[in-house]
């Protein structure tokens, strides 16, 4: 044995193992048993939240598990739970707009770029409520809104960077650091007062090419999803309840929301995971 080893230059040990007969390996047949005791736990899930898809109803899944003190389970196995019992969402079957944008909204650390923009969401009464929100390219937070029946001005606008402000840094009157606010090129932000304001707080105004929505792709996504999973779920029948709602909604948003780009993480989850890796850096 030693004299091949030294003649082939490998270890003894590993011609050793290669003699040891192979264990033939058996896979593991499907026991629908073992996934009985989790369906109901999806179910609730599905209920709450009707437009998520397994993906993301996985990642509520193993957080509930997780506090129960039980192992994580794969998406592909929920994703089978929820196929056999007529769970999962329609596939969509229409065409994606093909963008071409070559830029970066995403940043590696938080505050260092906040996006913002505005939309409306319809009353069954006919009213209208316009909201404008700052969110953080990074981890995604909803940082701060404004709403109104009205229109969004400069000063709504100038509001809501000082309260955004307050959020991330306490009550400070300058930014301990440079910070990209991005938007489009709306009158509220481009207004002279908005973009002095805004450089007097320590503010970089950055603002996307004429008809290039995408340069803000994250801000416009986020309107989708919000959309989506909030707006078109829940009673709309005038202004006034749409806007008692707006605060749980951020508040949902931040605390629960699973995001593919945060490994399925909630913005909040996030931001707690990137606080405790820089107290303990090892």
């Amino acid at each position: 044995m030693k004299a091949i080893a030294d003649t082939m230059g490998v270890a003894r040990s590993r011609l050793v193992e290669r003699m040891k007969p192979q264990e033939k390996s058996f896979r593991c047949r499907y026991n629908k048993a073992d996934d009985a005791w989790l369906l109901p736990l999806i179910r609730e899930i599905v209920d709450c939240r009707a437009t998520y898809g397994y993906r993301r109803i996985c990642a509520l899944l193993n957080r509930k598990l997780e506090r129960m003190g039980k192992p994580a389970v794969n998406h592909k196995r929920v994703y089978r739970i929820m196929r056999q019992n007529g769970l999962l969402l329609a596939r969509y079957t229409g065409k994606q707009r093909v963008l071409s944008h070559e830029g970066k909204v995403i940043t590696l650390r938080s505050n260092l770029r906040w996006c913002s923009d505005g939309f409306e969401i319809p009353c069954w009464n006919g009213q209208v409520v316009r909201v404008a929100f700052a969110l953080d390219c990074c981890d995604r937070e909803v940082i701060s809104h404004v709403a109104t029946t009205g229109g969004i001005t400069g000063e709504m606008v100038r509001d809501l960077m000082t309260e955004s402000v307050e959020r991330r840094f306490g009550t400070v009157d300058l930014l301990p650091h440079r910070v990209e606010w991005l938007s489009d090129n709306g009158s509220c932000y481009t207004a002279s007062e908005t973009t002095a304001f805004a450089k007097d707080m320590g503010f970089i105004s950055c603002f996307t090419p004429v008809r290039s929505p995408e340069s803000n792709g994250m801000a416009e996504a986020f309107v989708k999803t919000f959309k989506r999973d909030y707006v078109y779920v829940h009673d709309r029948p005038d202004a006034k309840t749409v806007m008692a709602q707006l605060a749980q909604w951020f508040e949902d948003y931040n605390e629960f929301h699973p995001h593919k780009g945060l490994k399925m993480k909630s913005p909040r989850q996030f931001i707690r995971s990137q606080l405790l890796t820089a107290s303990c850096p090892v």
